[in-house]
């Protein structure tokens, strides 16, 4: 490797990517064309950066594999920024083995933190975790110890650990110091700023309140009955009820948990369940299956009686009962949160990390348009979206979760 391609690899190295394109902009082999690829991938032109990661990996000889092997994993987190959720895993992971096989560990590990962060995007949370406890961090360099502790921080903030969440982000911001790269300095702070921003509502006793992560964290390991409208879940501290796929009983155990220790009347019922503005027989007939379908599934955390003029829910254990709402409503709330990244996302990476249909993730996007929350860029396949990131609360308990 000749001194020219030797410098602008470390210039890459330390985030200088204009440095680099200094030394080999006007080179067209194999080695200045990939080298140009991730300086252009570092200034933003993400396009220009994969015709020529693909044109460089052409270019080197089918003997070069690790070469080959270093443009697929360029290209992979070049597909990960813009999004690009589609793109082939099989190809990153067949990388990765090719990488470690020739001794290749810093690119090896950048491939598997690639990997991890692709998966924390679709909600895959245990499999991130276990394939980033795979990697050692210690032999790494410091950046790649930062990206590592980075994912490690974006897993116990998703799990709701603040402590490992602190520690983690604590061992991000020296790896990135030793490293020296502003904008990893940067992407630490951004996720720092999670855990010092209002991540949900508590609702009790007609009250409401902001909480940080670690607030909620501490509500979900009390003793209290907690309506959860961020996971959908009705828990207390020995059991859990899920119900994301039935949105009538949450809507009425919502209802219910708002308005403890009191009742609830019928006819407001029928209004939170089914949007039914007046209550016929059939909506108070139906209430009543509804109610005892509710009943029965939280038998083992609360009861659900009938009084005078409505319900009321009696927890078996917990002494108060609290909804644990997100810190702004809005529709599509999941949708609004995978945007508020920065990131422009196609319908059909936004369908991949909702576990939705592409036809679903397209008419939350035509509905948020409609409202002026979200805007498109360009036509057809490469239509992309994007919103401004949302300054006022964390979007981490908006986001869903697949184990």
């Amino acid at each position: 490797m000749d001194s020219l391609i030797t410098a602008a690899a470390r210039a890459l190295a330390a985030g200088d990517a204009l440095g680099a394109l200094n030394r080999v902009a006007l080179r067209e082999d194999a080695p200045a064309l990939a080298l140009r690829g991730v300086a252009m991938a570092q200034l933003g032109d993400l396009v220009r950066a994969r015709t020529l990661l693909k044109s460089a990996a052409r270019a080197f000889s089918p003997r070069e594999t690790v070469a080959r092997a270093r443009c697929v994993v360029a290209e992979a987190e070049i597909a990960l920024v813009s999004r690009d959720l589609a793109w082939p895993a099989k190809a990153l992971e067949a990388a990765r083995a090719t990488l470690e096989a020739h001794g290749d560990r810093a690119n090896a590990a950048h491939a598997r933190h690639l990997e991890v962060r692709r998966l924390l995007l679709i909600g895959r949370l245990d499999e991130a975790d276990r394939k980033l406890g795979e990697l050692d961090p210690a032999p790494l360099a410091p950046a790649s110890r930062a990206t590592h502790e980075l994912a490690a921080a974006a897993i116990a903030i998703r799990r709701l650990h603040t402590k490992k969440a602190r520690a983690a982000l604590a061992r991000a911001e020296q790896a990135a110091r030793q490293a020296g790269i502003p904008a990893l300095l940067a992407e630490v702070d951004s996720a720092s700023r999670i855990l010092t921003t209002p991540a949900a509502r508590r609702i009790a006793r007609g009250e409401e309140r902001l909480l940080l992560v670690e607030d909620v964290e501490a509500l979900l390991a009390s003793k209290a009955l907690v309506v959860d409208a961020c996971r959908h879940v009705v828990r207390d501290a020995h059991a859990e009820v899920p119900l994301a796929t039935r949105p009538v009983l949450f809507a009425l155990a919502r209802a219910l948990g708002e308005a403890w220790p009191g009742d609830v009347p019928r006819g407001t019922l029928v209004a939170r369940a089914f949007g039914a503005k007046l209550a016929d027989q059939s909506h108070r007939a139906r209430l009543r299956v509804e109610v005892g379908r509710l009943r029965t599934l939280l038998r083992t955390v609360a009861g659900v009686t009938a009084t005078k003029r409505g319900f009321a829910l009696a927890p078996r254990r917990a002494r108060e009962v609290v909804v644990l709402s997100r810190p702004v409503e809005a529709p599509h709330a999941a949708v609004l949160a995978l945007l508020a990244d920065g990131e422009s996302w196609s319908s059909s990476a936004l369908a991949l990390a909702l576990g939705v249909s592409q036809r679903t993730a397209q008419r939350a996007l035509d509905e948020l348009a409609a409202l002026a929350k979200v805007q498109s860029l360009g036509r057809g396949r490469a239509r992309r979206w994007l919103t401004p990131p949302v300054p006022a609360f964390t979007t981490t308990l908006l986001l869903p979760l697949r184990f």
